[in-house]
């Protein structure tokens, strides 16, 4: 059985590895070895027309596999030179300046170096990976290099599966060195993960097989909440009631007709509301639901009230306070939004996406799905789950509509906050690859991808 998550390795984990190796320190050079001929390896099968390898070696043991990937391409009948000057000439640049212990902007010097390597006009293959991302988060704090292949060693690290490191990585290939595994914080999610999502028995009823209430759809928004309502029911839920104003109800009644309609006014709308949850599994919060102080206290007394598993999207994040709640909690923020909850800017976390999926984790108390082509999901107290398994082409209105309603529909069916989170973004991104068309995907070409992607990987239990 193929395993949900792939480990994602921090400086330190990689340290650790490395001295459970026998001999270790003495068993370096013969780790470096494998290394720097794995290196060699790939750059030949990557880009077998070449014939000039320039090789830009640091100091430290980056510098030392680049030395050693050098040698071997001589052997192999290359022209391969360990040298920092003009780069033009060569067929690959070979970046092995910096490793995993990197940390911070390089030096000017340093910098410099790394520009002639972006600059040349050469494929780029970088040692583990480019010289300037931090391993452990994939923060970018100056110059770094842009590869076309990355060689890692061992298993990915962090830095090369979360942006902006992703960004400079290129093509990743992970080299065997001969490591034993050790209990990593991060870790990625695989289509596998897929298959520890509950589906239907021969006993379940429409509810026990996972009921969501989908709350949200003001006038003018409510495509929003029918796309959740939707995608809850092709992710195998049962059960869907919307819960919307009154005066969305006719416009509902025809975006979506298998789930069952509710609408509240301002005045009642709690109590209608925690009624209709009454024969929920989970509820999901703020598709379309609109931002006025009216609505932000909806929010914060159905999650006050409503003692079900929720998922808060959308609107509902706007102005959002933390507050302590027994029942499993999802945020599902894009950058912008998280930027909001945690008073700073888009910018920031888009500079430091695993600190600020982490942070808001922990300060709201609740899972934090950070949405982007690294969708990062954090759990209080915990590490985190990265899910980048999708198109670019996912980068559209609606498509955080659908995610909700996923991720309810599993919440619903008993998984736990944060493998609900993962399971629910690697469904969406395995059904956007089944899309024909990428070019001009809307939101609601995933929902009929769905059921076909959860039946490619059936539940073990």
């Amino acid at each position: 059985m193929p395993d949900a998550f792939e480990p994602l390795y921090t400086a330190d984990e990689m340290r650790a590895a490395e001295e459970r190796y026998p001999r270790y320190p003495e068993s370096v050079p013969e780790l470096m070895e494998r290394a720097g001929t794995a290196v060699a390896r790939e750059a030949m099968l990557a880009f077998p027309d070449a014939r000039r390898f320039a090789c830009v070696c640091g100091g430290g043991a980056n510098g030392g596999d680049g030395r050693i990937a050098a040698r071997v391409l001589r052997e192999a009948g290359h022209e391969a030179q360990e040298t920092t000057e003009e780069l033009d000439d060569y067929d690959v640049v070979v970046d092995a300046l910096f490793g995993t212990g990197f940390r911070g902007p390089p030096r000017a010097e340093a910098a410099a170096l790394i520009g002639r390597i972006t600059d040349a006009r050469a494929h780029v293959v970088s040692v583990d990976l480019p010289s300037g991302v931090h391993a452990s988060t994939g923060e970018v704090a100056g110059a770094a290099v842009e590869a076309d292949l990355t060689v890692t060693f061992h298993a990915p690290k962090v830095g090369v599966a979360i942006a902006p490191g992703r960004y400079h990585a290129g093509r990743v290939v992970v080299a065997d060195i001969g490591l034993e595994q050790v209990e990593t914080a991060h870790r990625r999610a695989s289509p596998a993960i897929l298959s520890r999502v509950p589906r239907r028995s021969a006993g379940d009823t429409k509810y026990t097989s996972g009921s969501v209430l989908v709350v949200g759809g003001q006038p003018g928004m409510t495509g929003a909440v029918a796309l959740s309502a939707r995608a809850a029911l092709r992710a195998d839920a049962g059960y869907v009631a919307l819960a919307v104003p009154a005066a969305s109800l006719a416009v509902v009644e025809t975006l979506a007709l298998e789930p069952v309609k509710i609408g509240w006014r301002d005045a009642d709308a709690v109590d209608t509301i925690a009624r209709a949850a009454e024969r929920a599994g989970a509820i999901a919060i703020g598709p379309g639901l609109g931002r006025g102080e009216e609505r932000k206290a909806l929010v914060r007394e159905l999650l006050s009230r409503v003692g079900l598993a929720a998922v808060v999207d959308a609107d509902a994040l706007f102005d959002l306070e933390p507050a302590a709640r027994a029942a499993p909690t999802v945020l599902t923020p894009h950058a912008g939004e998280l930027a909001r909850l945690l008073g700073t800017d888009a910018a920031w976390v888009g500079a430091h996406r695993l600190e600020a999926a982490r942070t808001a984790a922990e300060r709201y108390g609740a899972v934090v799905l950070l949405k982007g082509p690294d969708t990062i999901v954090a759990a209080p107290g915990g590490g985190v789950v990265v899910c980048d398994l999708g198109p670019s082409s996912l980068a559209t209105a609606g498509t955080g509509d659908v995610l909700t309603g996923i991720v309810a529909a599993f919440l619903a069916k008993g998984l736990e906050p944060q493998l609900a989170a993962a399971a629910g973004a690697v469904v969406q991104q395995l059904a956007a690859m089944r899309v024909p068309r990428r070019a001009g995907l809307v939101a609601g070409d995933l929902l009929d991808e769905l059921p076909a992607v959860l039946d490619e990987q059936p539940a073990t239990a």
